[in-house]
């Protein structure tokens, strides 16, 4: 396939507006779990094997900077739904349900568009726990069901009620055959690869770890790979899932009137990944195919936001974001029209999984209160909770981790990951240059050299913090 690189226009010989798709297009959006860029052969990772979405890539644009608004799960999907920062939204926290008074894109596609819309697949995470459980879990999904607080249901026609993580095709299929004839329609569909635990496996099995080459945040150790080559055999997995649909989608004849997305949800569940804001938590991929309007083969490097994706939606189907949204809709940008685009983007970090109260032992991976900014090429990551130790999210049992942990304990860790992964507290500022040290492991944070990169980075991220009532303190002093 051959890359055509841009920034602000796709490529040269862009279509015109008159040239675009008339009418409403069909939305598919397919969101995959854990999934951190690049992850996916058509990013020039040589280790795994998606055809399939390779295939996709090619047929639409492929954005290579794509930030979700957290490295967890539940806020991440309250981010993408409402084109605003979960901070914003008050979903920080994974038992805080969306609050039904606030607008989102399922609802907003139905009400202001005539869409019918629906979601499958994986929970889709914005209506509280379950009122069954372990500890705090009864007494708050008893409060979210006796207050009438879950709300989701109301913002869509068709919710897939249970259902195996198999068969996505037939879930696709499900959905269409409840949409009324000649409406436009939007389903999201969850996949559970690649999350933990990695047990899935593509065509070719589990890769051999020897073969593989392992990322720059994360030391070279045989649990490592371990984990790392389990990880890619879910991506394989997953990339079967998608042709699954896709195939359904070309046989109902849908396909040239469907725009595509998919996307991670946040990064994968190994160190500087998910539950952190380092890049391999954060940047997810992002491909986008609209027949008639994206051109094929289109890459871009601008920043995007999970923020963006609902205000992009809506555009596409005609409708105008709301004010409140605070996310830059990149419509322009798929049609290969002049885009301005971001300077920043903003993430946040809360609770991970039930509340569980605050515990002298409590480990980062389950809660952490951070902010981070990043533009192109510097990141200021933003700690309000240092002395939190740092442990991985989902995989602190896994090889990986506990062959680091062995390591550290046996003064055989090189310095760069003691620093990063074993010195608590860790630093309230984190300030890293992309360009020079693109795997965060060398903290500029005080260095007078970046004084003023850092103070300009502390000055937007105060400014998007007032902006979203964000309850912790600004970094200014």
């Amino acid at each position: 396939m051959k890359t055509m690189w841009c920034t602000v226009l796709v490529c040269a010989g862009v279509l015109s507006s008159s040239s675009l798709a008339a009418g409403k297009p069909n939305i598919l959006f397919l969101l995959s779990d854990d999934h951190s860029y690049p992850y996916l052969g058509c990013y020039g990772n040589p280790d795994v094997r998606t055809p399939n979405l390779d295939r996709l890539a090619a047929q639409g644009m492929r954005f290579d900077r794509m930030f979700v608004g957290c490295p967890q799960c539940v806020p991440s999907r309250a981010c993408l739904m409402t084109g605003r920062s979960a901070v914003a939204v008050r979903m920080v926290r994974f038992t805080s349900p969306l609050p039904a008074e606030l607008p989102a894109l399922p609802d907003l596609l139905r009400d202001q568009a005539g869409y019918f819309t629906g979601v499958g697949g994986r929970t889709y995470h914005l209506d509280g726990p379950a009122t069954g459980g372990e500890r705090g879990a009864p007494v708050i999904g008893g409060t979210l069901d006796r207050y009438d607080l879950r709300r989701f249901k109301d913002r869509v026609d068709y919710m897939e009620k249970g259902g195996a993580m198999k068969d996505f095709g037939g879930k696709l299929a499900a959905f269409l055959d409840a949409v009324p004839r000649g409406k436009p329609w939007f389903f999201w569909l969850g996949f559970s690869d690649p999350h933990h635990v990695w047990d899935t496996k593509g065509p070719r099995g589990v890769p051999d770890p020897a073969k593989l080459t392992v990322p720059g945040h994360l030391p070279d150790l045989p649990g490592v790979r371990s984990d790392l080559a389990r990880y890619l055999a879910e991506v394989e997995h997953l990339d079967g899932d998608v042709q699954s649909v896709l195939d359904r989608l070309e046989k109902r004849g849908l396909a040239n009137n469907t725009v595509v997305v998919f996307m991670g949800d946040n990064g994968m569940a190994m160190p500087h990944g998910k539950g952190a804001l380092t890049d391999p938590g954060v940047n997810v991929p992002l491909l986008v195919r609209w027949p008639g309007v994206v051109r094929p083969g289109g890459v871009t490097r601008q920043l995007v936001s999970g923020e963006d994706f609902a205000p992009t939606m809506l555009e596409i189907a005609g409708v105008t974001p709301p004010k409140e949204m605070s996310g830059v809709s990149y419509r322009k940008l798929l049609g290969g029209e002049p885009f301005e685009g971001r300077q920043y983007i903003f993430a946040e970090r809360g609770p991970h999984g039930g509340d569980g109260g605050m515990k002298p032992d409590v480990l980062a991976s389950t809660f952490d209160l951070s902010r981070c900014i990043r533009s192109a090429n510097f990141k200021l990551i933003y700690n309000c909770t240092p002395h939190q130790a740092v442990a991985p999210v989902d995989s602190q049992r896994d090889p990986g981790w506990q062959d680091m942990k062995a390591a550290f304990a046996a003064g055989t860790l090189a310095p760069e990951f003691v620093r990063a992964y074993f010195t608590t507290p860790r630093s309230t500022y984190e300030l890293y240059d992309l360009e020079a040290d693109p795997s965060e492991l060398t903290n500029l944070a005080g260095n007078k050299k970046y004084a003023q990169v850092e103070r300009e980075l502390k000055e937007a991220l105060t400014e998007k913090m007032v902006l979203d009532w964000d309850f912790l303190p600004t970094p200014l002093r």
